[in-house]
């Protein structure tokens, strides 16, 4: 009998066993979808700004290379001028007669508004803001470098120039940064000597904004009035005064003869061709003659014949 019971279990255990082995396996949670799908991946492509350095005096904005099939991005190749005060940058003649064309009405309003020359205008916008390439152009819509300073209370953007991360004015429209720039000159005490000087005397007011303390750069005028004569953009003065122009290239001076015993003198600020006849006890009349003077405009930093 216990052979038989023993052989009846072995029997049923058999039988449990190959029950459990055909059964369906029952799962209690779900698998999760994030690990069993491919991953989506998605790139997004951001412009890197690199600013000016003194290792790197040129300012790069670059954009990661385009994707397959994109069209190549433009460069200005035939660079004819590096224009350098706030930013460094080099552009092409086109680019600054198109920038020219597009600021000259501007100027123009400006000058009428204020006396501040349109040449002087121009030139300092081309030189600040690099014919409106230079990254606080692009960015911020300020094409004089103007600094927050402490009654700004708008929007601005930070910027490394005389020091590091400093405040500069971000404009809605270029526009507004040349209505600041005008204000910004006849509001300060220290430019009142410029507006002495005739509306067209882009010379005097180059010369005069160095001597007033607007640019460290030494060479300041020098660009400023080889900008202006280059593109001629003293004939927007002439046009505001209803002068007419005549090109600087086509100003025929007479010979000077000089002999052993010339004397010259360096025009500095406060000079007149009176305060100066006066000095070495000769006659405006005979100044005049001397130096092939057709009026009595005279400039910061010009050599005048005395003797």
């Amino acid at each position: 009998m216990s052979m038989i019971k023993k052989s009846f279990l072995v029997l049923l255990m058999v039988f449990v066993a190959s029950c459990s082995a055909n059964h369906a396996t029952v799962r209690t949670t779900k698998p999760d979808p994030r690990k069993t799908e491919a991953p989506v991946v998605q790139r997004v492509r951001k412009p890197i700004y690199r600013p000016a350095t003194k290792s790197n005096p040129i300012a790069v904005t670059k954009i990661d290379s385009p994707a397959v099939g994109a069209a190549p991005t433009s460069s200005y190749s035939n660079a004819t001028e590096v224009l350098e005060a706030t930013t460094r940058v080099k552009v092409t003649t086109p680019m600054v007669l198109a920038y020219i064309a597009k600021y000259k009405e501007v100027a123009k309003d400006n000058m009428v508004r204020t006396g501040i020359p349109a040449s002087i205008t121009l030139g300092q916008a081309l030189l600040e803001s690099g014919a409106g390439t230079g990254p606080l152009s692009v960015q911020a819509n300020n094409h004089f470098g103007i600094k927050c300073h402490k009654e700004w209370t708008g929007p601005s953007i930070r910027y490394t120039d005389d020091e590091e991360n400093e405040c500069f004015r971000k404009y809605d429209d270029p526009s507004q940064s040349f209505k600041d720039h005008s204000y910004f000159l006849t509001s300060r005490p220290r430019y009142a000597e410029l507006f002495e000087f005739q509306k067209d005397d882009y010379r005097s007011w180059a010369y005069g904004l160095k001597a007033a303390g607007y640019a460290t750069d030494t060479k300041y005028p020098d660009k400023l009035i080889g900008l202006i004569e280059k593109y001629q953009l003293n004939k927007y003065d002439a046009e505001v005064l209803g002068k007419e122009y005549v090109p600087t290239t086509t100003i025929v001076s007479k010979p000077i003869t000089y002999n052993d015993d010339v004397q010259k003198y360096t025009v500095v600020k406060g000079d007149s061709l009176y305060s100066i006849s006066k000095k070495f006890n000769i006659s405006v009349d005979d100044l005049k003659k001397k130096n092939n003077l057709t009026d009595n405009t005279i400039s910061l930093g010009q050599s005048i014949i005395v003797k």
